[in-house]
């Protein structure tokens, strides 16, 4: 039995236009995702070619070597890490008497400034051995409040970790009776202090934040892995989303170094810090690897002469100290 030609259902009459639609819309896509496949692509082989092109410098090499002499030294230094609590301070700040005359001459005269306390904070699953060198010269330079502090290899959440910090450093000011400290923090250290810093209300605390090799923008060596603490490094992770909300009259001016060879920060340049309510200077170091950071001599001193001038109110930077770029933020 055989349907009429009426009952047959009719195509419809604006078909032809809507696959032609169909079409286009896919081609567009298509083209977008080949771009965007591209882009990346680019973005990646620049990034790559830049770290091969650091690496294969004079200076490149040279620092290679140190990183892998240094990784195995750390290596053997890591259990002496573990050992006893915080670093202890000599309370009376800071002294010049064991000095002999020529290192004397390098000594802070701020008292206030030398008396300070500077706060260390290790990496993930790192102790504070890995600031060995820092500690030894910052405490030479004057600073008699260094103190160095671990906490879990097991931690698992950046925000977790960033009140426990709030709580070490409310120790440390009621410990020392200053108001205010110094932190510096190496690679994920760095982002657990900015997080208490622009987060849980720290710069209330904290006067200078030093950052060493710290992913502020993420790194997709974080990919790697797929616990929960690497999630939250991950570039555009949640996490990144929050530090990068607005910050209104921040009181910590940040100081962060990167380096074009380090291996664990992906792209380096994820290592800077721009945020447009924060007082950053962003310092780049060429040819240091990730874990070398923290005992390159240039860092070192840079970082021991900028903790050596504070202004009168603990805000300001003195003369002597290049001016920090971008927009200040003071409390009124």
């Amino acid at each position: 039995m055989f349907e009429s030609p009426a009952s047959q259902p009719r195509e419809p009459a604006h078909q032809p236009g809507r696959l032609a639609s169909l079409q286009a819309n896919s081609r567009s896509a298509l083209e977008r995702a080949r771009d965007a496949v591209l882009v990346t692509a680019q973005g990646t082989s620049d990034v790559l070619s830049g770290a091969a092109r650091a690496l294969l410098t004079p200076s490149g090499v040279a620092g290679a070597a140190v990183e892998l002499v240094w990784a195995s030294t750390h290596v053997a230094l890591y259990p002496l890490g573990l050992l006893g609590g915080p670093d202890s301070y000599e309370g009376h700040g800071y002294s010049v008497q064991e000095l002999p005359p020529m290192q004397r001459g390098l000594v802070i005269g701020d008292v206030e400034a030398a008396g300070t306390p500077i706060l260390l904070v290790h990496g993930m699953i790192d102790n504070r051995s890995i600031f060995s060198r820092l500690r030894r010269g910052l405490r030479r330079r004057g600073f008699g409040r260094v103190v160095s502090i671990n906490y879990s290899p097991l931690t698992s959440d950046v925000r977790v970790a960033a009140a426990w910090l709030a709580e070490e450093v409310e120790s440390l000011v009621a410990e020392t009776g200053y108001e205010r400290v110094h932190v510096v923090g190496h690679s994920l250290g760095g982002l657990i202090a900015r997080y208490y810093v622009t987060r849980l209300g720290g710069d209330q605390r904290v006067h200078t934040l030093v950052t060493l090799g710290t992913p502020h923008g993420g790194t997709f060596n974080a990919y790697a892995l797929p616990s929960h603490l690497c999630r939250q490094l991950r570039p555009g992770s949640p996490l990144m989303r929050e530090l990068g909300a607005p910050v209104p009259a921040c009181g910590t001016r940040f100081v962060a170094y990167w380096s074009d060879l380090d291996q664990l920060v992906f792209p380096q340049r994820n290592a800077k810090l721009n945020h447009p309510d924060l007082t950053v200077r962003n310092i780049g170091v060429h040819g240091t690897g990730h874990m070398s950071l923290p005992i390159n001599g240039d860092v070192v001193h840079g970082i021991s002469t900028m903790l050596a001038h504070l202004g009168a109110d603990g805000s300001l930077l003195t003369a002597g100290v290049t001016e920090l770029r971008g927009r200040a933020c003071r409390r009124p």
